[in-house]
C-alpha cells in the first residue's frame, strides 16, 4: 500500500486495485471505503500514524471498496455506515447486481477484477438515506448518487471543500471522467453531474489521482 498525504488532514491509501481515504479530525480518524480483503494491516499501520479509527463510511459494495470493511469494522468503537440500498449486499444478505458492462468494459473488468478476492460480509451499523450531515470536519453532507450503484454515496465536507466522489467519477492519465462498470449509465452521469457543479477545491476518487487545489473548476468540465 502506498500512503500520500493530500494534506495534512487528508491521506490517499492506495492499493493494488482500488484506495481509500483517511481524514483526521484531530485525532478521530474516518476512512472513506477499506480496499479489498487483506488491506486491513495495512490501514491499521496508516491509522496508528494519526489516531483513532471512530468510521468507515463505504461508498458502494464493490468488492475492491468493502474488501476489508469486516475486519476494520471489528476493531473496538468502529461504526461503519453506508446507503441503505447497498447495506444488504455488503452484509451478504443477497448478492450484488452485476454491471451493465459495454464491450470495452467487460474486457477492462476482467483485467482489473482478476484475483480479487471476493468481500467477506461485513457489519452495518448505521444505513443513510442521502442528506444526512455528520460529524465530520466542519460537518460532512451525504450525497445519494446512484448509477454506478443503487446506494451510491458521495461525502462533501462543505466548509472544507472536500468532496469524495466514490466511482461516480474516476481519474486517468490527467483526465476526469464517468466511472465505469455502472448498474446504470444515465443515473450515474446524472449523479455525476450534480457533483460537478459543487464549489469543492479538493476532489477524491475511487480510483485515479485525487485533485487538490482547483477541483470544481476541473470537475466543471466534466461531460457526460
Amino acid at each position: 500500500m502506498d500512503l500520500l498525504e493530500l494534506t495534512p488532514r487528508l491521506h490517499l491509501l492506495r492499493f493494488p486495485v482500488g484506495q481509500a481515504y483517511l481524514w483526521r479530525d484531530g485525532a478521530d480518524l474516518t476512512l472513506v471505503d477499506t480496499g479489498p480483503a487483506g488491506s486491513a494491516p495495512a490501514v491499521a499501520a496508516a491509522v496508528q500514524r494519526f489516531g483513532t479509527l471512530r468510521r468507515v463510511v463505504l461508498t458502494h459494495f464493490h468488492d475492491d471498496h468493502t474488501g476489508s470493511a469486516a475486519e476494520i469494522g471489528s476493531w473496538p468503537g468502529v461504526t461503519v455506515l453506508a446507503h441503505r440500498a447497498d447495506a444488504p449486499i455488503i452484509r451478504g444478505d443477497r448478492p450484488g447486481p452485476p454491471p451493465d458492462f459495454t464491450d470495452v468494459e467487460r474486457e477492462l473488468h476482467a483485467r482489473v477484477a482478476h484475483g480479487l478476492p471476493p468481500a467477506p460480509p461485513a457489519r452495518v451499523d448505521v444505513e443513510l438515506e442521502g442528506g444526512e450531515e455528520l460529524d465530520i470536519g466542519a460537518g460532512a453532507r451525504v450525497l445519494h448518487v446512484p448509477g454506478h450503484t443503487d446506494g451510491s454515496i458521495a461525502l462533501h465536507l462543505v466548509a472544507e471543500g472536500v468532496l469524495f466522489t466514490g466511482d461516480v467519477i474516476a481519474e486517468h492519465g490527467g483526465e476526469l471522467m464517468l466511472g465505469p462498470f455502472n448498474l446504470d449509465r444515465e443515473r450515474a452521469a446524472a449523479s455525476m453531474r450534480l457533483l460537478a457543479a459543487l464549489d469543492v477545491e479538493i476532489a477524491c476518487f475511487g480510483h485515479g489521482d485525487a485533485v487538490v487545489g482547483g477541483a470544481g473548476e476541473r470537475l466543471r468540465h466534466l461531460h457526460g
